[in-house]
């Protein structure tokens, strides 16, 4: 932490996570975006987005890896 490599979360964002709020939600949040402004960064459907946030689907690796990618997260940051 002391040279900067670990990117921290404000602690609101952090209790969302651990009370089981999607990750995706949650970073999706985080960084001030909209489902479609996400989606268009990700090159993925917004409908996409919004069910992998209400759990109705997991996501492709492709999706995840492209959600990941425009929040600048790992997948692990999403799927854990």
């Amino acid at each position: 932490m002391a040279a900067g490599a670990e990117k921290l979360i404000p602690a609101d964002y952090a209790n969302r996570l651990l009370d089981g709020e999607s990750p995706l939600r949650v970073y999706r949040d985080l960084r001030g975006l909209t489902q479609a402004t996400l989606a268009e960064r990700a090159g993925v459907n917004r409908v996409t987005v919004a069910e992998i946030e209400t759990g109705r689907k997991q996501g492709s690796i492709t999706s995840l890896r492209a959600l990941a990618v425009a929040l600048d997260v790992t997948m692990d940051d999403l799927t854990e």
